[in-house]
Formats: structure tokens, sequence, C-alpha cells
């Protein structure tokens, strides 16, 4: 048996579109700010994509860059401008902020209403309490991507989660939950990890270890979406290469799963998809427009 491959580009591509169709529903238009301080490649390469697919949609994008050497004062003083601003409906504080800046203050100063990466503590507790709120992009991805491959209904199905990470771990947990899932949080203490992963008709790994998670780990059939994303030496590839690889085995997992998503081209499309709803879920919630029944999934 090989896992069927859960394509997450075709699945966040039909996030995508079902927001594009949603913002063409709306009375006005949705705006998302992006704020990015410093220079640093990966991250202009994130926002360049972010500030496109914005646009795809239909929405205004707003970029605003800081300078490296920005002090916290300047990065929470435009932060404050944007929550104030009533043609703002999201924020997004591109991670990671150069050295000597406390990201986890920035953070703090993001309106929650406006919080489209649900990383304020406002959005974690409405998490915790199954209140509505912006979730978390990445976990809200997974959950998406499981459904595309089990279908809507998780109900009951065992779910575990390695990584306890306040970005993904812990509220992919509580999202799973959420679906009437039987949620274990597992790491890197947890007693006989691969036991406990054979029980799982989910397992979603998410430690940032490469290749952690082998096929004998997994229950036949069971679905694997894999957050992790790793840069290992592929010398096959040429001196000195290196490629991307996630927390799963990829070759011997897909040997014994039902389903199981690459990396790349997996969980990572869908935090962008799930940017764009989050955003158009908070411009409804703000402006007290009706959420279009393209966002009802």
């Amino acid at each position: 048996m090989t896992a069927t491959q859960i394509s997450g580009k075709d699945v966040a591509a039909d996030v995508r579109q079902r927001v594009k169709q949603a913002v063409d529903h709306l009375p006005g238009q949705p705006a998302l700010a992006v704020v990015i301080v410093g220079d640093d490649p990966a991250s202009q390469v994130y926002v360049r994509s972010k500030v496109r697919l914005t646009q795809e949609v239909g929405m205004a994008s707003l970029h605003h860059h800081l300078d490296a050497d920005a002090t916290q004062a300047q990065v929470e003083t435009l932060i404050a401008d944007l929550n104030s601003d009533e043609n703002v409906d999201g924020i997004l504080l591109q991670l990671p902020l150069p050295k000597g800046l406390n990201e986890a203050a920035a953070i703090e100063r993001i309106d929650p209403t406006k919080d489209v990466d649900g990383l304020t503590e406002a959005s974690a507790g409405r998490l915790v309490l199954g209140k509505p709120g912006l979730h978390p992009c990445t976990p809200t991805g997974c959950v998406i991507l499981a459904k595309s491959a089990l279908g809507d209904d998780l109900s009951g199905k065992h779910v575990v989660v390695i990584g306890r990470s306040i970005l993904v771990g812990k509220p992919a947990a509580l999202l799973f939950l959420a679906q009437n899932c039987t949620v274990t949080i597992a790491h890197s203490r947890t007693a006989d990890l691969p036991g406990v992963c054979r029980g799982a008709d989910i397992v979603v790994p998410a430690v940032g270890r490469a290749q952690m998670v082998k096929g004998d780990w997994l229950k036949p059939g069971a679905c694997v979406i894999d957050v992790g994303i790793n840069r290992i030496d592929a010398p096959e590839k040429g001196e000195g290469k290196t490629r991307l690889v996630g927390d799963a085995d990829y070759e011997s997992c897909a040997q014994v799963a039902g389903s199981i998503t690459p990396v790349p081209g997996g969980v990572g499309p869908m935090t962008i998809a799930c940017l764009l709803r989050n955003t158009v879920l908070a411009a409804c919630a703000r402006r007290g427009w009706t959420i279009p029944d393209q966002l009802d999934a």
C-alpha cells in the first residue's frame, strides 16, 4: 500500500478561490497590513508572496517596511497606528524580528480583532474557551487538510500531535478537539512515543526534527499531516546542496499511511490561504458584514 498524497497546493488553491468568491460578495474591500522589520531574505520572499496572493483574491494589501535598526517603540507605534486605522482589517507582523526586539511584546500590541495570525493572548484565550475568534493559520490549515483526506466529520478520530509549541502544537490540539476528536499531545519526553503514535488515526508531527517519525510508528491507514520543515544535506544533488524534508520520514511513512502531506507542498501553502480567510472573517466581524457562505467550511 502506498499512501495518497495530500496536496496542500491544491487544497490551499481551493481555500483561496472561496476567499475570492467571498470577497466578491462583500459590500466593501477588506485590507491586510503586513509589517516587516529589516531585510531578512526569507521574510522578504514570504511577504512578497503574501502581498501578491492578497491582491489576487481582491483584497487591499498594505506593506509597511521598517529598517533593521528600528526600535521597539517604532515597531509598536506603527502597530498602534494600524490598530486605529479604520481601513485596516488585519495586521500581520512578519517574524522573526531583528535581534534586540521583543517579539512577544510587539505581538501583544496588535488589536485582537485584527490579529489575523491568531497569536495574541486574547486570541489564544478565545481558542481555549471555545469562543469564536481568529485562530492560528498553520493549525487551522492542518484541520482543513485532514478533512480533505478523511471527510468533513472527524468526530471520534484519535489525533496525536507531536509538539507542544504555542504556535502549532497546542492550538492544533485545541482545534482538533473542537472537531470532536480525541487528542493526545506528545513531545520529546513522552514515554514510548512510537507506541503512542500507533494508536492514532491522525498524526501531526510538529517538532522540527527531520524525518523523526518512521513508518513503523504508524497505524496502517493513518493520516499524516506533517508540519515540520527542515533543511538537510542532499549530496545526491551535488556538493553543498540541500533539500527540504518534514518531521516524518516520507518514504517509510507512505508505505503504511493512508494519506500524507508532502514537504514542501503540504501544510506550507495552507498557512497563507488561512491568513487570507482570517482577514475576511476579521473584516466581517469589525464591519458588521454577514460572513459569506463560501467561508462556512
